[in-house]
């Protein structure tokens, strides 16, 4: 029902060219790399393919965002911890994987507990040696932490700065803990050196193609997703939250639970995003939690236009991607770039790169409409007539007018 809804034709095509590029991109990328010779000119390299995946994964944490803070209105600082619960989750599991094959050789225990003098495996990493477990845990541990917090602070009728002021301080205090030696997470270093993941080598190029398809096809299933949702009638009610939470609520709407299942299903979205992200990079650790990490998925959010669902996915691509290439020039700089671009955006470009794309699109067909008009020798003030269309919603041989005149009462 809703892929038929998605395919009619009022489905949004821009939502629908996404999904197509990044399926197409899922098989190509990773066939350019593997089928093709290095000396090829379409040969696409390895670190190429390991980045981009990561550029993806970034690109899904700012699409979570998007939901909560584009259609719901919720500034969320905080939105990395959920991303780094999830990493963590998969870190576990591919530590897990290393058995006998580490530096002290235990099959139990992890490198970094047998360094610190641990006895036995911690209750909370029983189960982590099955990858189904692990999935399960991706989900359910940043999805629970944001039902919880969303509780306690959408019912309190906490808002505004003061929502994203909390938010952060929930990732700093996770910071802080996973810091700790004691906290049975690797401390400061975190969790690196993996091997395996479902028993193919994690270094090597075909399990790096496979999990970069793995990052596009999740970010095309994350993309339809928030589209159906924010499409639906839960959606508009959503927007409605955001736009006038107190007239939602006298008309009899629960808006603290309209807000909860979007908080709780983008921190899902968040965690699935650091799952893909860690295999990819290699390791993880605090460092994921820092306050500037959340702050920085806002700017990939505002680059690329809030409230799109396609624009926060072309921001972090192009956010990152210049990254990548500023810190390779001027590293020192990078975030006096960052705090500029995002005060330009800010100033210049409120409604992002797609906003402004929008407006641009919408004042020229209105140029073109006058601009026909006057070569009619109409007045392009007066509005057309209305349509008369046939009406699905009524019986068979009922005709209305597409814009019809309200009726009086009878």
């Amino acid at each position: 029902m809703i892929t038929g809804r998605f395919f009619a034709a009022g489905a949004d095509r821009r939502i629908a060219i996404t999904i197509f590029i990044l399926l197409a991109v899922a098989v190509i990328v990773p066939l350019l790399n593997l089928a093709v010779s290095p000396a090829n000119a379409f040969y696409v390299p390895s670190y190429i393919v390991a980045l981009t995946g990561k550029y993806l994964c970034y690109a899904l944490l700012a699409l979570a965002l998007d939901l909560v803070w584009g259609y719901c209105g919720i500034l969320s600082l905080g939105h990395g911890a959920f991303f780094a619960l999830g990493g963590y989750a998969m870190g576990m599991y591919l530590m897990r994987q290393i058995g006998s094959r580490g530096v002290y050789g235990n099959p139990i225990l992890p490198d970094f507990m047998v360094f610190l003098n641990y006895k036995e495996l911690p209750w909370f990493w029983y189960g982590f040696d099955h990858f189904w477990f692990a999935g399960l845990m991706v989900l359910a541990v940043p999805g629970l932490l944001a039902f919880v917090f969303g509780w306690f602070a959408f019912r309190s009728r906490v808002t505004g700065v003061y929502l994203s002021i909390i938010t952060q301080a929930m990732t700093y205090a996770l910071l802080l803990a996973f810091f700790r030696n004691d906290m049975g997470f690797g401390g400061n270093n975190g969790l690196t050196d993996f091997k395996d993941i479902l028993g193919f080598n994690v270094q090597a190029d075909a399990t790096r193609s496979a999990l970069f398809a793995a990052s596009a096809v999740t970010l095309a299933v994350a993309v339809f997703v928030t589209w159906a949702i924010v499409g639906s009638k839960y959606g508009k009610l959503l927007m409605a939250v955001r736009d006038a939470e107190s007239r939602t609520r006298f008309l009899g709407w629960r808006a603290e639970n309209v807000k909860l299942f979007a908080f709780t299903v983008s921190a899902v979205m968040a965690g699935i995003a650091g799952a893909l992200y860690v295999p990819q990079v290699g390791i993880i650790n605090p460092g994921e939690f820092e306050p500037a990490n959340s702050i920085e998925v806002v700017v990939w959010a505002a680059v690329g236009g809030r409230g799109t669902i396609v624009g926060p996915i072309i921001g972090a691509l192009l956010v990152n991607a210049g990254k990548s290439w500023f810190t390779g020039v001027l590293p020192e700089f990078w975030l006096f770039a960052l705090g500029g671009l995002f005060v330009a955006v800010t100033l210049l470009l409120p409604k992002g790169i797609i906003g402004m794309w929008d407006s641009w699109r919408g004042n020229a067909r209105a140029l073109r409409a006058a601009s026909i008009a006057e070569e009619a020798g109409a007045d392009p003030d007066v509005q057309p007539p209305a349509k008369i269309v046939r009406s699905a919603a009524r019986k068979p041989g009922d005709w209305s007018a597409s814009s019809p005149e309200p009726q009086p009462a009878e």
